[in-house]
């Protein structure tokens, strides 16, 4: 159990939190929310025990395991796989001692250190990492390449990745969903469920929440009350508090007015002096409670389009991709006014790339782009974000927007997207990732687009502004086509989903969690239009096993299967014997007997493998 005993924090002159007094149980799965500032990660940070208490005390079982994502990812050398393995430091220490006794045919060593991979769950570690990286969208291929080789937005889900590796008995996740795209985000979501241990999630994806918490923690003017259910059920409850709040004000204030009149009347007579008195000290003694202050609400809008024809942008026939690799092919896409597109598929299935294809960042390998003459595309991208010019301020970045505007209409028109006053004149280089994503999307808004291809657009935004962003675009006129991780914003805004898989893009007959559930059976099911996601261009892709018409005999699909079983049991039997004192002696004719045995299992998978999908 995890107790607040009149916890008070700081950061600088501000005070975050004071008075905190609650206990959490084991198990709990807890949703940590409230506004920008109102103390979410400097909470974690004490949890962590990397700042301390300004008043009272934190209560963590001693021997608690505490996991959490680094904020940060060097530029290593090491494997992806190997990164996300030193997560379990017990397990990587076991597994790199094995390789160095291996490497000096230290058999006694070797012996030793597959003992202590036993004691420490280490025969299946490289499977779970495998796993891990697997679930967060890193294909097999980029399980040997080094951690240095990857952007920004990979390191975090590798930093993730890490944390969900590491044995805990409580884990910390600051926006875990930022940087993942829907499948991933489903597949941590499932994860999570299962995790053992206590969870605290810190979390702008209402969805997420929902699907997730048993729990919910709310930050809000220097308090932190915790609410039972998710986050659905705490609007709920919050709602109903802040109603009773009010009317119980409105009657205080009555009866304040009441008492009041009675003193002003008869205070001054003789008669009723002792009633006066007795009313005075019952005015004295209310409550004093306070009226609701209705937080300020977003409201962000795109303006109308200055054109806006029906038929806007299309592609025809066309093979989508970088250079000389095909990513999507034979693609015939559509948008007219009004149409809501959300764009669904596994990570890496293409998505961007066709975003990127409708807006012309990079040219068609074949096929035809059309657009009307009056086509004003605007786009956000991960990019637009990071385009954003050092040092400028918001209203720099307007004007070069606008050559000639009056500051003030650049001012108005900053103001409704929450950069008022002498906010429009601060330096980018201070504002947070959502301040900067919120600028973005203000610049694009001042262009007028007709077409929106959002790639991405909540990444950093509170729940606030994506409630602001949803309803601004559920009354944009234009098209919009989407891609993003949040369902909630799925949800609102898009009345058609494509799916993006297997080097083609369809209009999906389903819904959300239609789409769930064929992202998990999807490895299951042969695809009749399945062509590799990174085919040359110039190379015919060569036909799948099961278009020649031959069917695969079971009874060697079986065999294969048994054959991976049987080499499975003979790894296990040798790993037993290897860790086992008394073999110590043979532990070096044990450990070739391995290698041989693993050769042949890589062998027979790759076999049984190769069946199963011809099948």
């Amino acid at each position: 159990m995890i107790g607040f005993r009149d916890f008070a924090l700081r950061r600088g002159e501000r005070l975050l939190l004071s008075g905190v007094d609650l206990s959490l149980h084991a198990g709990w799965r807890v949703g940590v929310v409230g506004r920008n500032g109102t103390g979410k990660s400097s909470l974690f940070a004490a949890l962590q025990g990397e700042v301390e208490p300004d008043k009272g005390d934190i209560d963590i079982p001693g021997k608690a395991r505490i996991a959490s994502v680094a904020q940060e990812t060097p530029a290593l050398d090491d494997t992806a796989l190997d990164f996300v393995l030193s997560g379990d430091a017990k397990v990587h220490a076991a597994i790199a001692a094995e390789r160095e006794a291996a490497a000096r045919e230290d058999w006694e060593a070797v012996a030793e250190a597959h003992h202590v991979l036993e004691e420490v769950g280490g025969y299946d570690a490289e499977a779970r990492a495998a796993k891990l990286l697997h679930g967060l969208g890193f294909s097999s291929d980029k399980h040997d390449r080094a951690v240095k080789s990857f952007s920004g937005g990979w390191r975090v889900r590798l930093n993730l990745a890490r944390a969900l590796m590491t044995p805990s008995d409580l884990l910390l996740l600051d926006e875990p969903t930022n940087h993942l795209d829907l499948d991933a985000v489903l597949w941590l979501e499932q994860w999570l469920l299962k995790y053992p241990g206590t969870l605290f999630v810190i979390s702008h994806d209402r969805e997420v929440l929902d699907g997730l918490c048993s729990h919910m923690l709310h930050l809000h003017s220097g308090t932190a009350k915790l609410y039972t259910g998710n986050y659905t059920d705490f609007e709920r409850q919050r709602a109903e508090q802040l109603r009773q709040q009010q009317i119980a004000h409105e009657k205080e204030q009555a009866e304040r007015a009441h008492l009041q009149k009675f003193i002003d009347r008869f205070k001054a007579k003789a008669s009723k002096a002792k009633q006066a008195q007795s009313r005075m000290k019952r005015l004295a003694k209310l409550a004093g409670t306070e009226a609701v202050r209705a937080e300020r609400s977003l409201h962000i809008d795109f303006p109308v389009p200055d054109k806006l024809p029906h038929s806007l942008l299309g592609l025809t026939h066309a093979d989508c991709g970088y250079g000389d690799i095909r990513v999507l092919r034979d693609i015939t896409f559509r948008l007219e006014a009004g149409d809501r597109i959300a764009l669904l598929g596994p990570n890496g299935a293409g998505k961007s790339t066709l975003v990127k294809s409708l807006v012309d960042e990079i040219p068609l390998l074949a096929g035809e782009r059309g657009g009307h003459p009056d086509l004003r595309i605007g786009y956000f991208a991960q990019h637009t974000v990071e385009s954003l010019r050092k040092g400028e301020t918001p209203i720099e970045h307007l004007q070069k927007l606008a050559p000639g505007v009056a500051t003030q209409q650049l001012r108005d028109f900053l103001g409704k997207w929450q950069f008022p006053g002498d906010r429009a004149f601060e330096s980018v280089d201070g504002f947070s990732g959502g301040e900067r994503a919120r600028l973005a999307l203000a610049m694009i808004a001042w262009r007028k687009p007709n077409v929106l291809l959002l790639d991405e657009p909540t990444n950093h935004l509170d729940l606030d502004m994506r409630e602001a962003l949803a309803e601004a675009l559920a009354d944009f006129d234009g098209a919009i086509v989407l891609v993003s991780h949040d369902r909630h914003l799925i949800g609102l805004v898009c009345e058609t989903f494509w799916r993006v898989a297997g080097g083609v893009a369809q209009p999906f007959d389903g819904d959300l969690d239609e789409y769930a559930v064929w992202l998990r059976t999807r490895e299951n099911e042969p695809s009749k239009n399945a062509q590799p996601a990174a085919a040359p261009v110039a190379t015919p892709t060569p036909a799948a096993p099961a278009k020649s018409g031959k069917k695969v005999n079971p009874i060697k699909l079986q065999q294969a299967e048994a054959r991976v079983a049987e080499l499975e049991a003979k790894l296990q039997t040798i790993d037993a014997q290897l860790a086992d004192p008394s073999k110590f002696a043979e532990a070096g004719k044990l450990a070739a007997d391995r290698a041989a045995a693993a050769a042949a299992l890589a062998e027979a998978e790759a076999a049984f493998l190769a069946l199963y999908d011809a099948a």
